[in-house]
């Protein structure tokens, strides 16, 4: 009897552990994808996006971590960001530079359904030339294609100006 109990518990154990392997099997995780490396906007494939403009953005990632370096040129200089974040779905706050001021938010970056994507949502109020605020709500969504070689970010922009919306693509050097 008591080799009965032992094998079903056995075989029991078994079914659990295959089922447990079979949920997980095609599941794609945020290890199997990365975004770290240099990328140079195709203004061919862009939309949405001001004649001359040039981009280099460098990624470096660990796990949900992003250390994002872009630099552009356009007709009216040069410039270089910088933006860091955790795709971990928490608030958490964020500056950026517009114009002469500094401008202080909120932003919140998640994976994707399938970990080859990640949302970044922001909000932050802004000077006005008439020494008001408004507010700003920009939603981004950086998919990185298959072979891991473009990276595609697609950008909606609210403001009191009204709906922006841009894509950029990027090649991987």
């Amino acid at each position: 009897m008591m080799k009965v109990k032992f094998a079903a518990s056995l075989v029991a154990l078994l079914v659990v552990a295959a089922t447990a392997a079979a949920q997980g099997a095609g599941k794609v995780s945020m290890q199997d994808f990365s975004f770290a490396g240099t990328w140079v906007l195709d203004a061919a494939k862009s939309e949405g996006l001001p004649q001359g403009v040039e981009e280099t953005m460098t990624i470096k990632q660990e796990k949900d971590k992003f250390a994002i370096e872009s630099k552009m040129k356009s007709p009216r200089g040069e410039r270089t960001m910088n933006m860091d974040f955790a795709a971990d779905g928490k608030e958490g706050p964020f500056t950026m530079r517009m114009g002469p001021n500094e401008v202080t938010g909120k932003r919140t970056a998640k994976w994707g359904a399938d970990a080859t994507t990640v949302e970044i949502t922001e909000t932050a109020d802004v000077p006005t030339p008439d020494g008001g605020t408004a507010s700003i709500k920009t939603w981004r969504k950086w998919a990185l294609s298959a072979d891991g070689k473009t990276l595609t970010a697609e950008e909606t922009r609210t403001s009191p100006r009204g709906e922006q919306k841009a894509k950029r693509v990027y090649n991987k050097q």
